[in-house]
């Protein structure tokens, strides 16, 4: 394929954008290539600035579940556009929105709308400390909550794609509060809490790992998570940005059967469009000014045009529950034509899926936190990309990243994904 379209786009977006791009995996670094410029969507493809047309597995990076350009959820966008997009003061559909997701999520009792998951994280976390008058708070390694500052303590995504497990211009005083613990292992929580548990206001994890490849919690992980946080008066917040409403409508929490204190949204309560959302038990959340003393603020906050997408998908989700049924036997059916590639080949390579979420590791398992992914060739993983998007597929243009599928993906593009992946990997681990 030609890309001298996006070619020429970089070189001049370089120039005005640092590294060219407004995120830092878009940049293609981690498979050593220059990026591709999208022109337009439609289904579950994508086509570029030059012509050529991919199968699309990062679909945003989730919330295009229904694929791109949905027919039925645009269908009267332009009406909602023409009434005005921002006004910076109330609109029905704000209430109509948060109602929606409080009546979806039994853990949720209120919910306050913001621009994007790294807004919704920050803000959940420093309500969580106004409410238990503490500081300290849990991360754990490999997750990654967005760029603020307390957060960005070995992450994961970008961050670990850049092997840079915290970020210069983060003042060590900022962080000085952040513990970070083992993924999947509930000792090193105890520890931690044993020895700072007075002082540890929230714990904050993705129930399921989406920024490390795919790495689920597991159950008596996420229980002893609960568990703890109750005995030490400490809020439990369940970063549920990539799973809410995306491995099933009531999120990691309604797939568990664990209600955490609060939870975070982001991706598909947008439809794509710019959002996120952090909500929990009511007298948490009246924390929250103007009710409470705790600020938090936004001028384009509850912007109608995304809640009006959001609102739109979310309901035509509610409405069609078969799809999450449909995505993961998409996902499953992805996942066994793989596993027999890597048994043909004979290589060291493990698919790792949980519901319609999937990751492709080029190790040996299993992946059960940071350090066990840590394993993966990331090398060979560069030619797997490059080969696969030469064959007209996009995949997460970085080792550490998951791969989303949607309605619109038919049999027809997964079995020619699954006939490219087998030549892709093996022209990856010849080299």
């Amino acid at each position: 394929m030609k890309h001298c379209n996006s070619e020429k786009l970089f070189e001049e977006a370089q120039k005005y954008i640092p590294g060219g791009v407004n995120s830092p995996v878009r940049a293609f670094r981690s498979v050593g290539l220059n990026p591709i410029f999208i022109e337009k969507g439609k289904g579950c493809k994508i086509k570029d600035v030059d012509g050529n047309e991919y199968i699309d597995y990062i679909c945003s990076w989730g919330p295009l579940m229904l694929g791109h350009s949905n027919e039925e959820l645009l269908e009267g966008i332009e009406e909602v556009v023409s009434k005005g997009t921002s006004f910076g003061v109330p609109t029905e559909i704000e209430v109509k929105m948060a109602k929606f997701i409080v009546e979806a999520y039994p853990s949720v009792d209120m919910v306050r709308m913001v621009n994007s998951g790294t807004e919704a994280t920050m803000s959940a976390l420093r309500v969580a400390r106004g409410y238990t008058n503490r500081n300290k708070i849990v991360k754990f390694e490999g997750c990654y909550h967005g760029h603020s500052d307390a957060l960005l303590v070995k992450s994961g995504s970008g961050t670990i794609t850049f092997g840079v497990p915290t970020s210069p211009g983060v003042p060590a005083d900022t962080v000085k509060d952040t513990l970070v613990c083992r993924y999947n292992d509930m000792e090193s929580v105890k520890e931690v809490f044993q020895k700072y548990g007075d002082d540890i206001a929230a714990v904050i994890v993705e129930p399921v790992g989406g920024n490390m490849g795919v790495v689920p919690g597991k159950k008596e992980f996420l229980q002893g998570l609960r568990d703890i946080t109750k005995e030490y008066g400490a809020v439990l917040i369940f970063d549920e940005v990539i799973t809410g409403f995306r491995i099933a409508f009531g999120g990691a929490q309604e797939v568990y059967g664990i209600e955490p204190d609060m939870t975070c949204f982001g991706k598909i309560i947008g439809a794509g469009l710019p959002v996120g959302a952090y909500g929990g038990k009511k007298e948490i959340m009246e924390m929250v000014s103007p009710v409470g003393p705790v600020y938090q603020a936004g001028t384009l906050s509850g912007n109608p045009l995304a809640m009006h997408m959001g609102y739109k998908n979310l309901n035509i989700l509610k409405n069609n529950k078969h799809i999450y049924d449909e995505l993961e036997q998409k996902a499953i059916k992805l996942e066994k034509g793989i596993n027999e590639n890597i048994k043909k080949l004979g290589i060291k390579a493990t698919v790792v899926r949980f519901k319609a979420m999937l990751c492709l590791f080029l190790a040996e398992g299993p992946f059960d936190n940071f350090q066990e992914v840590m394993k993966c060739d990331t090398e060979k993983y560069a030619v797997y990309f490059k080969e696969m998007l030469d064959r007209g597929i996009l995949l997460p243009p970085a080792q550490f990243e998951a791969m989303f599928l949607s309605a619109a993906h038919g049999d027809e593009e997964l079995e020619y994904t699954i006939k490219c992946n087998y030549e892709a990997l093996k022209v990856a681990f010849q080299k």
